[in-house]
């Protein structure tokens, strides 16, 4: 089991916890790769308050930040940006230790942070989550995006085999079933949620270096009165030892000869005599009927237990104001069909100021009217021969009128 998943479920919980039983789709790894980023910035007790946020220690959830980001997988792909409206010479060190992959530069404008939101999320997201304004002093993002499909497609079933006691069947005409090959389904025993019914889609797997990546979409119903928290907390156990067995046996697995014949809201079973050549002479075999969906959620993570508070001091006290206000948004969408899944979340961190008190400004327009001088210098940020070298210089004492081919706008890059 990946070591990153006892602090990823527990943060996942958090933000599953908040959004509570409302349709909803949430990436709790974009919004934690946000604070394992953040991490290396702070000290003291703020470092204690982001550890508990993570999980984990500081170093040890920013290597794992690194890791992701500098050896992505090749069904997910992840952007990390820092932007600021001035490089902060406070933050010099931190920005540093970012990942190589991590966009840095100036704060760009509203139509620059879409694009960058759309670019990142393969069109799946159209609106970076925050609002850049002239107050704001820096943003934190990152970016996942998924697209996989189906290593082998689903069939399609009438919408009653949900059952009697499913509202959806109802309004559905048509859902999905799997094929008879290639997922999995199976009952499993939780803790938290009790008996629940699973089921398990691989994505088709593209090749890497000896081997294949993939993507595995793991559904997991509980009894109708089981609460939501307990039921993701449930899938999130099961979907992680599924993935690091996807062949194997399945410890949470329960034999249906030890349920009892008949119909409840998550199943129905059935005996029927079959030729088999099962070593005790009893097969056992599952399918799974369920709904297509699509979600599109927006989530504030601005609450003290998703560790943005914490963040927000500790790059506030490298530049010396510690209290400045922050915001932290996920936009996230999802969409389970027939033929494939595809999510995408774009989570980020913007730090502003408060307005400055009123002042009384004075505005020159300097007004070139007269023969002037004109000097070009070349400058070179490494310090070499040409920085600083004047290049060419003029004297205007000659204007001349502005060309016809200058007066449109020149066209949008």
């Amino acid at each position: 089991m990946n070591l990153l998943h006892v602090p990823l479920a527990r943060y996942a919980q958090r933000l599953h916890r908040a959004a509570g039983d409302a349709h909803h789709i949430a990436s709790p790894l974009g919004a934690w790769l946000l604070l394992a980023l953040a991490g290396p910035a702070a000290s003291g007790d703020v470092r204690k308050e982001l550890e508990e946020a993570l999980g984990t220690d500081v170093d040890t959830a920013a290597a794992a930040a690194h890791a992701l980001l500098e050896a992505p997988h090749p069904l997910v792909a992840a952007a990390t940006a820092l932007w600021e409206r001035t490089p902060f010479g406070g933050l010099a060190g931190w920005r540093a230790s970012l990942p190589e992959p991590t966009q840095a530069g100036p704060l760009p404008d509203q139509a620059a942070l879409d694009a960058w939101a759309r670019q990142h999320t393969d069109g799946l997201i159209d609106r970076f989550p925050v609002r850049v304004t002239p107050e704001t002093l820096l943003i934190l993002a990152s970016a996942l995006a998924t697209r996989v499909s189906w290593a082998d497609p689903f069939q399609v079933a009438p919408a009653e085999r949900l059952g009697a006691d499913s509202a959806w069947a109802g309004r559905l005409r048509r859902v999905l079933h799997s094929p008879r090959h290639g997922h999995a389904s199976w009952i499993a025993a939780t803790t938290r949620a009790g008996d629940v019914a699973v089921h398990a889609a691989p994505g088709r797997p593209v090749p890497t270096a000896g081997a294949e990546a993939g993507l595995l979409v793991v559904s997991v119903a509980a009894a109708p009165e089981v609460p939501a928290a307990d039921v993701l907390a449930a899938a999130q156990e099961i979907a992680a030892s599924a993935a690091a067995a996807p062949d194997g046996p399945r410890p949470d697995q329960r034999s249906l000869f030890d349920l009892p014949l008949g119909d409840t809201p998550l199943w129905t079973l059935r005996e029927e005599t079959v030729h088999t050549f099962a070593r005790d002479g009893r097969e056992e075999r599952s399918t799974a009927v369920l709904p297509c969906w699509s979600a599109e959620s927006r989530h504030d993570l601005a609450g003290v237990e998703f560790g943005f508070g914490a963040a927000a001091r500790a790059l506030g006290t490298r530049i010396g104001a510690p209290d400045l206000p922050y915001e932290a948004v996920q936009s996230a969408v999802a969409r389970f069909g027939r033929y494939g899944f595809e999510a995408a979340a774009v989570t980020a961190f913007g730090m502003v100021t408060g307005l400055p008190p009123q002042g009384t400004a004075r505005v020159a327009e300097l007004r070139f009217g007269h023969p002037y001088a004109v000097v070009a210098v070349a400058t070179d940020d490494a310090g070499g021969p040409w920085h600083g070298l004047p290049v060419y210089s003029a004297w205007v004492a000659e204007p001349r009128e502005l060309p016809e081919d200058e007066l449109a706008d020149p066209p949008r890059q």
